[in-house]
């Protein structure tokens, strides 16, 4: 930028607080035509309340998908389809819970822990957003399959479940490609260390995918899957009076109801950060903030989705509670009369047997 004295600026003043945070953020923050530079507003005590909260979701994502997988896992003989899917949701979200405390530490102290790690953290939380969406889509095509349709074509083959969990996570894979590709430790002056994009002269293109990307594959189209799928779902249920499978969804739902609240705002968020930045909307450094402040704390509520799937299986369903008293019984943890009291639960399902049968 020809005619700008960069050293009469710090880095923060340039770029904001872009840096600290990370986003979907693809470029660097653009400096206003015509107008001084953006100066954030003091974040440091919001840093160190991201840090407590990342490190309380990192213990409750460990110790919860880890007991959903030895659950799962160990349940080999009532095992379904829907299990399995949510075996490898577990899966997703326990690796990605396990880049948490490097994320916590970069925002007390900036990226210090140089290009490869940046790479493979950033990578693993980016499959985490794919993978989990796209398994909660097959859940509902599955259901779908299962209850409006009652067919057993693909839902009763246990090997087309693994190749489909497979090429869940090769797509996811591909998807995440650009961040793998641009990602790496950059060191700012006047600033610490950041993980970010480096996309050279082709920035403005690469923006635009790798917010398409995301956006396209990553949530509309999994998303008008599944309202599709359920929409129908539950329209049959309703038609038959089937109360029993009634109950026997509510877990499905409650999970993709927990997924949608949890990152249907920072999608929201992120597409207005999009319009602005490619001037749809007038970008201001007011509204600049404001938007950044927004994906701070949306990005952070769709961190929590990884502890929290754990919960709903403890608090609705039934056969994981069975499964995992049944787990502590056997070591000696509870009595095995108290497992007798809960008594195991009947799945009633469609004709497709075990894969109505879920966690």
């Amino acid at each position: 930028m020809e005619g700008f004295n960069w050293e009469n600026y710090s880095f923060e003043d340039l770029f904001g607080d872009d840096f600290d945070n990370y986003t979907y953020e693809t470029e660097l923050p653009v400096i206003l035509p015509d107008a001084t530079p953006c100066r954030p507003e003091s974040m440091e005590f919001n840093k160190y309340a991201v840090v407590a909260i990342y490190s309380l979701v990192f213990l409750l994502s460990l110790l919860g998908n880890s007991l959903v997988m030895l659950v799962v896992l160990y349940s080999r003989v009532s095992r379904s389809v829907t299990d399995v899917y949510l075996l490898n949701l577990a899966i997703a979200d326990l690796l990605f819970a396990l880049t948490l405390p490097i994320w916590a530490a970069s925002k007390a102290k900036g990226w210090t822990f140089g290009t490869l790690l940046c790479k493979v953290v950033s990578l693993l939380k980016e499959i985490n957003f794919y993978s989990s969406i796209l398994l909660l889509a097959c859940i509902s095509i599955d259901r779908y399959l299962a209850i409006v349709h009652a067919t057993r074509t693909l839902t009763q083959k246990r090997h087309w479940v693994k190749f489909i969990c497979l090429g869940i996570w090769v797509l996811s894979l591909i998807l995440s490609l650009p961040i793998l590709l641009f990602r790496k430790a950059i060191y700012p002056p006047y600033s610490s260390p950041v993980c970010y994009e480096d996309m050279g002269a082709n920035t403005t293109k690469w923006r635009m995918v790798m917010r398409v990307l995301p956006q396209t594959f990553g949530f509309l189209l999994p998303l008008l899957v599944m309202l599709f799928c359920y929409g129908l779902t539950l329209r049959t249920l309703f038609e038959a009076h089937m109360g029993q499978k009634h109950r026997a969804m509510r877990v499905i739902f409650a999970v993709v109801l927990v997924f949608l609240l949890c990152w249907l705002p920072y999608n929201l968020v992120l597409v207005a950060d999009t319009l602005m930045r490619i001037r749809v909307i007038k970008e201001t450094c007011e509204r600049r903030n404001d938007i950044g402040r927004a994906l701070d704390a949306t990005e952070i509520l769709g961190f929590f989705h990884s502890c929290l799937n754990p919960l709903i299986y403890a608090f609705i369903g039934q056969k994981f509670r069975h499964g995992l008293l049944k787990i502590m019984a056997i070591h000696g943890l509870v009595s095995k009369e108290y497992l007798a009291k809960d008594s195991r639960p009947s799945f009633i399902g469609s004709s497709s047997g075990n894969t109505s049968t879920t966690i």
